[in-house]
């Protein structure tokens, strides 16, 4: 088993930023794909891929909606990923969910969820 825990959520005005860290907890999760997915207002049933990155290779994938101003990052000495949230705006906000998944495409599926956190960007 897998236990992610996020942090760094909070309210930001629009253009605002935020840092989102996710720590990993657990078996071994070497060639697994850590991702950040997202849950707006009023979309229970549908979670988001934000942004993913292969913990082994440092792969990185971005979703159409958040590429040039989101970056993920991950520490493997702090077994930790990050999402650095940049000019935000109001249809960012959402709960932020760290994930993993041992294999297969990284935008779909994941296996392990954390808690997620809250981020509300004010217009």
């Amino acid at each position: 088993q897998l236990e992610l825990v996020e942090s760094g959520g909070g309210l930001v005005q629009t253009g605002g930023s935020l840092t989102l860290s996710c720590v990993v907890s657990g078996r071994s999760f070497d060639g697994f794909s850590m991702g950040w997915w997202r849950q707006a207002p009023g979309k229970e049933k549908e979670k988001q891929f934000v942004a993913a990155v292969k913990w082994t290779d440092g792969g990185i994938y971005y979703s159409d909606a958040v590429k040039g101003r989101f970056t993920i990052s991950r520490d493997v000495a702090k077994n930790a990923i990050y999402l650095q949230m940049n000019s935000l705006k109001p249809e960012d906000t959402a709960v932020y969910y760290c994930a993993a998944k041992q294999r297969g495409i990284v935008t779909f599926q994941y296996d392990y969820w954390g808690q997620g956190t809250q981020v509300t960007v004010a217009s």
